[in-house]
């Protein structure tokens, strides 16, 4: 277990804030900042900045990244830690994980995904070692933790790319995803809703037709992470699930697509195994205190 007393840098670093902390799994955050994403040269410049301050002189003992993607985690890789092609201005192929080890002195280190991250936090608080994270915000992100590890092979999960059917309501909507249109992020996304709608969820009546279309394509991505990586637990973080009266219709459509194929699938099993974040923290920077802790020990 990580020592308690052992402070740790983490970063949730994401596509328009950094958010950052000292803390540790155990006691949480002692310290913590948002920084906005400029540039990479400012952005690292500004997070040393918070660091060397907050830390007043206190050792950190590892440093943990939980990141925005696509991202190199393939440790054997000569661009380990890097910032693969990205749509962000100026962060790809950079070195992100170096780029702070260093500036934090060569420190131990680590990154994953932000969703990787977020669903490493919420297996520890939520009590599953099988557990999908999924991120619905600016864009739409899925984080896999299976067995108590993060699922990584050729690359990291990106189902929130998955292609969807898509609702009649939407018959017009090319979606917003620059690589592929109607995937789940270009249709569900924080960023599609407004597009499609010209309003966020939180501003429009709550028997607008937006509200059935995103409890759908929801839902639709659960069904597709039940059949395939059968987590016991999939949490749904992001802006747009803030709108609490978004679970009940997601688990109820999850229900008829499943049709009662497999096991826990039913509405009742649905209402515990569909749920809200359990981390009383933001989860991609508790996530990013295990990792550094991992680093460390």
């Amino acid at each position: 277990m990580a020592d308690p007393q052992r402070l740790i840098a983490g970063i949730e670093a994401g596509g328009t804030k950094m958010v950052l902390g000292i803390g540790s799994s155990a006691q949480g955050s002692i310290a913590t900042v948002r920084v906005p994403t400029h540039d990479p040269e400012e952005t690292v410049a500004a997070m040393a900045r918070f660091f060397a301050s907050a830390s007043a002189g206190r050792p950190l003992a590892g440093l943990g990244i939980a990141s925005f993607g696509p991202v190199d985690l393939d440790p054997a890789s000569p661009t380990y830690g890097y910032i693969l092609a990205t749509t962000k201005p100026g962060w790809s192929g950079f070195d992100l994980l170096g780029r702070m080890q260093a500036a934090l002195g060569g420190i131990k280190a680590a990154i994953d995904t932000d969703v990787n991250g977020a669903a490493l936090a919420e297996a520890r608080f939520g009590g599953s070692d099988d557990l999908a994270y999924v991120t619905v915000g600016t864009g739409i992100g899925v984080g896999l933790v299976i067995g108590g590890r993060p699922v990584h092979g050729a690359g990291h999960p990106e189902a929130g790319h998955v292609l969807l059917r898509r609702h009649p309501a939407h018959a017009q909507f090319a979606g917003v995803c620059p690589f592929h249109g109607d995937c789940v992020e270009g249709l569900a996304s924080g960023s599609a809703i407004m597009a499609a709608w010209g309003a966020s969820l939180a501003d429009l009546p709550p028997d607008h037709i937006a509200w059935g279309v995103e409890a759908d394509y929801i839902a639709q991505l659960c069904a597709v992470l039940i059949l395939t990586a059968a987590p016991r637990r999939i949490v749904l973080g992001g802006g747009v699930m803030s709108q609490q009266a978004l679970f009940p219709a997601i688990r109820d459509r999850a229900a008829h697509l499943l049709g009662g194929y497999g096991r826990g699938v039913d509405r009742a099993a649905l209402e515990t195994r569909i749920v809200p974040p359990a981390s009383k923290e933001p989860p991609g920077l508790m996530g990013a205190y295990l990792l550094g802790e991992q680093a460390a020990a």
